[in-house]
């Protein structure tokens, strides 16, 4: 072991010996003070001692960071720790633990909704569907962006007043001040709100990073529960039998066949809207009669039976779609560079940005006008096709499969998916009763040959 006296010019003169990775000099004034100098130049003051019998060695610093003096205080406060029988790396890391452990309680006393909910999105992203991400994402969202649709700037959501809380300020009585003053402007959101806000704080309570940070009963106090509103279904959203006589003259009647077809796909499949909304042409298969659906619920989709008479709409719709405009527009889209090519939507629109039916209720709206019958919401028709199955007796559990709704028995859920065949023949009976009770004399082809040539043509 190499001694020397430390000064400012030898330990800047010390360097590595030859045929050696690194060499070590240590200071004949400082017990266990050293100066590592390796073969790429890097130098840096260590000290060595032992410890329990064990030889103990902790870097203390690169000697342009670490005057000489300071170094050697620091040598000799390591060597009074070892000297007791402690180990200056595991008070190190205590300290740390407890800095940190500081610093997460400061932060913790400071972070607010709008911070944590932008870490409790990313956190469980992939964890949900598309949709269920949006609805995080719209229900939180601070409003005043110009609409993409429409004119105006978008409203915020209802957990925006939430957003420069404090998560620590997130108490029962916030919450349900919060939820009185959304339940009345809004029920439906509101509660819809609660529940998202509801999971929001269980995972905070489960996330060691916020864990303890918001009171446990925040979310289910007396006064939160007292204000949380009752959501039933809206009374008379419903087609009645006698009903459809008037409704299926005037949705027919309708000018814009993307409008008119789209109503009736709704009321005879019990799709969502926006589930139809996105269907392309690619999701219909005439041949063998079968719609897919991105499905709300299941990441994977659905596949639900085509029957006959929405196949004749679609492939009228699919038609007008392939038909080539005028040579006078032709001409006017080759002018500004641009090529003409059908739409991929089935239910596509000029006007709309996503290039797919947005907003039907005006024309549903003309229509029900027009025959006399009361409101019927576009969710109405969904729930309508569930309603109106009854009369045809069919299977709950085939309703529940066409539309998309989770098996809600145990035989359901683990012991009966029906296959296409067999939605098909009860979904065949229900638009057939459908448009018997409709007046409309729908004779389907017997054979898909048709069918086919249309296809092929197109």
């Amino acid at each position: 072991m190499t001694k020397a006296n430390f000064t400012g010019e030898r330990v800047a003169g010390f360097q590595c010996e030859a045929g050696k990775q690194q060499s070590i000099y240590w200071d004949a004034k400082t017990p266990g003070l050293g100066l590592r100098v390796s073969v790429g130049g890097g130098r840096a003051y260590v000290f060595e001692g032992r410890l329990h019998g064990k030889t103990l060695r902790i870097t203390i610093g690169d000697p342009r960071n670490w005057d000489l003096g300071k170094a050697r205080t620091e040598a000799s406060r390591l060597k009074t720790l070892v000297d007791d029988g402690k180990d200056p790396r595991e008070l190190k890391a205590q300290e740390r633990a407890a800095h940190e452990a500081r610093s997460a309680e400061a932060r913790r006393q400071v972070v607010t909704f709008a911070d944590a909910w932008e870490v409790y999105l990313k956190a469980r992203k992939s964890k949900w569907s598309e949709r269920h991400y949006n609805d995080h994402v719209h229900l939180a969202a601070e409003g005043g962006k110009k609409k993409i649709r429409g004119s105006g700037v978008t409203a915020a959501g209802p957990l925006a007043s939430l957003r420069p809380a404090r998560l620590s300020d997130l108490t029962g009585e916030r919450v349900a001040a919060w939820l009185e003053g959304e339940a009345s402007l809004h029920p439906a959101m509101a509660a819809l709100s609660y529940r998202l806000l509801r999971a929001f704080i269980r995972w905070m309570a489960d996330t060691p990073a916020y864990r303890g940070t918001v009171p446990a009963d925040s979310y289910k106090t007396r006064d939160v529960k007292d204000a949380l509103p009752s959501i039933k279904a809206k009374d008379g959203d419903c087609l009645q039998r006698e009903q459809l006589p008037a409704w299926f003259d005037a949705v027919r009647k309708i000018p814009n066949p993307v409008i008119s077809t789209y109503l009736q796909a709704l009321l005879i499949t019990g799709a969502r809207r926006e589930e139809m909304a996105g269907m392309k042409w690619t999701d219909i298969d005439f041949q063998w009669r079968s719609l897919s659906i991105a499905d709300k619920i299941e990441d994977s989709g659905r596949v639900i039976p085509l029957t006959p008479y929405l196949a004749s709409l679609l492939l009228e719709l699919k038609r007008i779609n392939d038909t080539p405009p005028t040579v006078r527009r032709l001409v006017r889209l080759e002018k500004v560079g641009r090529k003409w090519e059908p739409s991929p939507w089935v239910f596509s629109s000029k006007t709309a940005a996503d290039g797919n039916i947005a907003d039907p209720r005006s024309g549903h709206g003309a229509a029900l006008t027009a025959a006399g019958l009361p409101h019927l919401s576009i969710h109405g028709l969904r729930r309508s096709f569930g309603t109106l199955s009854e009369w045809c007796e069919v299977p709950v559990g085939v309703v529940a499969q066409i539309q998309g709704h989770k098996p809600s028995a145990i035989a359901e859920k683990h012991y009966r998916r029906r296959p296409l065949d067999l939605l098909r023949m009860w979904h065949d009976k229900i638009e057939g009763w459908m448009l018997s009770q409709a007046g409309i004399d729908f004779k389907p082809a017997e054979q898909s040959k048709p069918t086919l040539k249309v296809v092929a043509a197109a």
